[in-house]
């Protein structure tokens, strides 16, 4: 994991980005071969992992595009379409079983990532069959689709594993408020980029880190063939998880909003075992978790909660807050623009007079900015934050 992070480090992205892509890619080593059981279900370390970022914070196609090129050449790894209709992706399932070997035995698995770098190409929250489709997929549930032409096709032990990247005008959009605290949305970690972590006006490769890419592409495909079978916990893992569990319900999902989040509130516990198989996996063949394995696990996943509002914050907002949102941000990073530029940018978007001079008006009453006319009044400047009134 921190090779990767270190090979991957040539570029704008965070940290805590480069960490997921690296959790995606060794996911979709794995695939369906490892699991954790339980009385009436199990665990499979597969994630549902979308990139969120304004556009132009970071270049979310190259970034997650390192990490899967890697996973593309390991032998066998079978990538499913960026682009795909329900229906498609059920056929495509099903033409995807395979079998392992597991204590002597032959077990059948239907394993695909899926990388998309668009995520609206992907799925369409309005879509139910679709949505639900996806939520049995993660679960590894099977699924079987009949059509009235072509038959019956069945997904056996399906395994689902998703990379994708948006923005939140996209989810503002397309996800409705009601899908925010459902079963998909839940089960999706939604990692929100909110800056650069530096500067990189020409990537070039680091130094001292030459063969690295040889190296961690065997090391993904000797996860892939290697590690197979049940994960357990240790005893010192069993019992800080315990500890966890109790405190997370009594203590830190109180200071959540739970008519949004409380999918995942519920779902957490899931998610942060599925996580720390793929640690496990990044540094021992042994099919173990250790307490600092499921630590992490935690502590990675309470990072992307404090900007979970964020990717959701703009959901059943009217066209013309968003639009006003956008104008403020645009004000504020320039600190300045002539009110004829900012006036002629909204025109593109709404055409009357009168709906443009709202937008701006709204803006300026939102106090992110302020009309100065006392340099020209026939040509006014708007200038980021509240109005600076003459000292008399």
């Amino acid at each position: 994991m921190k090779s990767y992070v270190d090979y991957s480090s040539f570029g704008e992205a965070p940290t805590r980005m480069r960490f997921w892509c690296a959790c995606s890619a060794i996911a979709g080593a794995l695939r369906r071969k490892v699991w954790m059981h339980f009385p009436g279900y199990d665990w499979y370390p597969n994630l549902y992992i979308v990139f969120v970022a304004k556009p132009g914070v970071v270049a979310k196609s190259t970034t997650t595009d390192v990490a899967m090129q890697l996973l593309r050449a390991v032998p066998k790894i079978r990538f499913g379409p960026a682009v795909v209709t329900w229906q498609a992706l059920v056929t495509y399932f099903a033409e995807a079983r395979e079998t392992f070997l597991h204590n002597g035995e032959l077990l059948t698995m239907s394993p695909v990532t899926i990388h998309s770098s668009e995520f609206g190409n992907l799925i369409d929250p309005r879509d139910r069959q679709m949505i639900d489709m996806l939520v049995h997929l993660w679960d590894g549930k099977p699924f079987t689709k009949v059509t009235k032409n072509s038959g019956t096709d069945e997904v056996v032990n399906p395994w689902i594993n998703v990379l994708a990247a948006t923005n939140p005008e996209w989810i503002a959009a397309n996800f409705p408020e009601y899908m925010i605290g459902g079963g998909f949305a839940s089960r999706c970690l939604f990692v929100y980029i909110a800056e650069k972590e530096r500067y990189v006006a020409y990537p070039e490769a680091q130094t001292g880190f030459e063969g690295l890419r040889e190296d961690l592409i065997a090391d993904l495909t000797h996860i892939s063939e290697s590690i197979v079978g049940e994960y357990s916990l240790t005893p010192e893992a069993k019992e800080w998880g315990s500890a966890w569990y109790e405190r997370h319900y009594r203590q830190e999902a109180l200071l959540m909003d739970s008519s949004r989040f409380g999918g995942y509130i519920a779902r957490k516990q899931t998610l942060a075992h599925k996580v720390a198989m793929i640690l496990a996996a990044s540094h021992t063949d042994e099919l173990v978790i250790s307490r600092d394995d499921l630590e992490t696990a935690v502590s990675m996943l309470s990072d992307l909660e404090a900007d979970m509002q964020l990717v959701f914050e703009k959901i059943g907002m009217s066209a013309e807050a968003l639009q006003s949102e956008r104008l403020s941000q645009m004000v504020v990073k320039r600190g300045a623009i002539p009110y004829a530029e900012l006036y002629a940018w909204a025109k593109r978007y709404f055409p009357r007079k009168s709906e443009v001079e709202d937008i701006i008006a709204m803006g300026a009453a939102s106090g992110h900015f302020w009309v100065d006319y006392r340099t020209d009044p026939a040509n006014p400047m708007v200038r980021a934050g509240a109005e600076k009134k003459a000292a008399f």
